[in-house]
C-alpha cells in the first residue's frame, strides 16, 4: 500500500494549510493511499525525518510569507540530506511529491514554482505539477474549504497517488539522483 506524508508547515497546528494539505491526503485516501499528517509546528526535527524517510511520497504544505514558504518548512528542507558531499541519507529519493501552498490573495500564487524547483531541481524528487495555491476565497472558515477548493484538493491527492506509482513502477525515474 502506498504510504502518503502531509507536512503542514505552517506556524500553527490546525490551521488553513493544514486544511489544505489534508484534503489533499483525502484525495489520496480515495485512490488507496495510507496517508498522516504531520504538522512542523508541533513536531521535532528526527521525527519529521524517520517520517520523510519512511513515506512513499510527500504532500509538502506551507502558508506564504513574503513571497516564499516558511521559515519552519526552510528548515526542515535545510536539514535534509541529499546523500552527496558525505551525507549517508537520502529520504526524498526516488519519491513523488506534490506543493500545496497558502496565502492571503491571489498575488502569491508563483511561491508554488520556487518550492517545486527546490523539491525537483535541488533533491530530484519527481513533482506533481502544477502546484496548488489557495488564497482566503478557497476557505469557509480556518478548518473548511468551498466545495469547489475541497475538489480539487482531492483531485490533486489523486493525481499524486498515481504518480506515486509510476515512479514506485519506475526503476529509472527512481534511480534519478540531485546533479550538483
Amino acid at each position: 500500500m502506498t504510504s502518503i506524508l502531509g507536512i503542514g508547515g505552517g506556524p500553527e497546528a490546525g490551521g488553513r494549510t493544514s486544511t489544505a494539505v489534508a484534503a489533499v491526503l483525502a484525495g489520496a485516501e480515495r485512490q488507496g493511499a495510507r496517508t498522516h499528517l504531520l504538522e512542523l509546528s508541533g513536531t521535532d526535527l528526527p521525527e519529521v525525518l524517520r517520517a520523510v524517510d519512511a513515506a512513499d511520497a510527500v504532500v509538502v504544505g506551507s502558508p506564504v510569507y513574503r513571497a516564499t514558504y516558511s521559515a519552519l518548512l526552510k528548515g526542515v528542507l535545510e536539514r535534509l540530506e541529499r546523500g552527496l558531499w558525505g551525507e549517508t541519507t537520502a529520504p526524498l529519493q526516488g519519491k513523488a511529491a506534490a506543493v500545496v501552498l497558502t496565502g492571503a490573495d491571489g498575488h502569491h500564487f508563483l511561491a508554488v514554482d520556487d518550492l517545486r524547483d527546490v523539491l525537483a531541481g535541488f533533491f530530484a524528487v519527481q513533482v506533481l505539477s502544477p502546484g496548488l495555491y489557495l488564497d482566503h476565497t478557497a476557505y469557509v472558515d480556518r478548518r473548511t474549504l468551498t466545495a469547489g477548493a475541497a475538489a480539487l484538493a482531492a483531485a490533486h491527492g489523486a493525481a499524486l497517488a498515481d504518480l506515486t506509482a509510476a515512479v514506485r513502477a519506475s526503476g529509472a525515474l527512481a534511480a534519478l539522483r540531485p546533479q550538483v
